[in-house]
């Protein structure tokens, strides 16, 4: 069964293109995780998150990666470390995610909708 989200309401979801400027282990996290450091443009900022991406991505490899992002959820203290955004992508049945990107170089800032 599916809960039916009203336009209304999925425009308050401000999802956002940001590129990837900084990636770092997070060892206090409770599950394998990253830190990242994520550049949304000029008028959103840098904001920064971990993401539980260990299984497909390598730290070299997520610099100046785009992905999509949720940046209007509240932040969240993950252990030592303060959330400020939601890397979206797809989650399999083992819970191993593969992010959401652009399928073009985008701008930083770009609204997703």
């Amino acid at each position: 069964m599916t809960n039916n989200l009203s336009w209304e309401e999925f425009t308050k979801v401000d999802m956002r293109v940001g590129t990837i400027v900084d990636a770092q282990l997070f060892p206090e996290a409770k599950r394998p995780a990253y830190k990242l450091t994520i550049d949304f443009g000029e008028e959103i900022g840098i904001k920064k998150t971990s993401a539980q991406i260990t299984d497909h991505y390598q730290l070299q490899d997520l610099i100046g990666k785009q992905i999509i992002a949720v940046i209007n959820f509240p932040p969240k203290q993950i252990a030592n470390f303060m959330s400020e955004c939601l890397v979206l992508g797809s989650v399999d049945s083992d819970h191993k995610v593969i992010l959401l990107k652009p399928d073009q170089q985008a701008v930083n800032g770009d609204r997703v909708g």
